[in-house]
């Protein structure tokens, strides 16, 4: 576990809540853009989330010229295949790790937690949630995609072979292709992941269609965790 825990901006929805969301921000960004989002995700009001917007380290990026930027992990190629520097997303999963302990020793339990990310941010979510030995309450992952799917069988939690996952992505995204994110929407399906699925016309961007529909999935697998279980969430083409 890491000697310290990534600074972060909170925001609480209510007083004393007893869910969580930990949402990771994209390259070269910070926290500060992401916890925007948190008035137009439309949340009912009964729901008291804690949500924790971490800054990922400071670090030179290959792709970019070696140019220092928050990012979660080395990007090294373009194409899909060599995209990340897997050793990094390795060392990001590690911290968000240690945030979740840092909600549990809070009274926030594993499966009143959600993980969310957008572009790197959203595959530290995938990557760490999916691996993690506590089961979560979901997975949200926006113009993302899944890196090390060759490896996800062997090392997936047992936990969370079923946790529910949103996924949303832009048809027209130059950043990270519409079909590196299919492909990875495809891989998770057919390993019996549940999974809601979301396309929009836009690039590599959020719209607030889609921002409420993460509103909804959230408040859905915290209010009603045991109906998300018994059944698979609508798979939205």
């Amino acid at each position: 576990m890491p000697d310290e825990l990534l600074d972060a901006i909170e925001i609480e929805t209510g007083a004393d809540p007893d869910a969580a969301v930990i949402w990771m921000h994209g390259l070269g960004d910070d926290g500060r853009g992401w916890s925007e989002v948190v008035p137009s995700l439309g949340l009912p009001p009964h729901l008291a989330i804690r949500f924790i917007f971490p800054h990922a380290p400071i670090m030179p990026v290959t792709i970019n010229n070696g140019m220092r930027m928050r990012a979660w992990y080395d990007i090294r190629q373009a194409n899909v295949n060599e995209r990340a520097d897997i050793a990094g997303v390795q060392r990001s999963q590690a911290q968000v790790d240690a945030l979740l302990a840092r909600e549990a020793a809070r009274g926030v339990a594993a499966n009143r937690t959600l993980l969310a990310g957008f572009s790197q941010g959203g595959v530290i979510a995938l990557h760490a949630g999916l691996r993690f030995p506590s089961r979560l309450a979901g997975i949200v992952a926006l113009s993302t995609y899944l890196v090390a799917p060759d490896q996800l069988r062997d090392e997936a939690s047992a936990a969370n072979r079923d946790v529910p996952i949103f996924m949303a992505h832009g048809l027209y995204d130059p950043v990270i292709a519409f079909a590196w994110a299919e492909a990875s929407r495809d891989v998770l399906k057919a390993n019996g992941w549940p999974l809601e699925w979301h396309a929009y016309p836009m690039e590599h961007s959020a719209v607030i269609e889609e921002i409420v529909a993460v509103g909804a999935f959230i408040a859905r697998v915290l209010t009603d965790r045991r109906s998300v279980q018994r059944q698979p969430l609508t798979d939205i083409p």
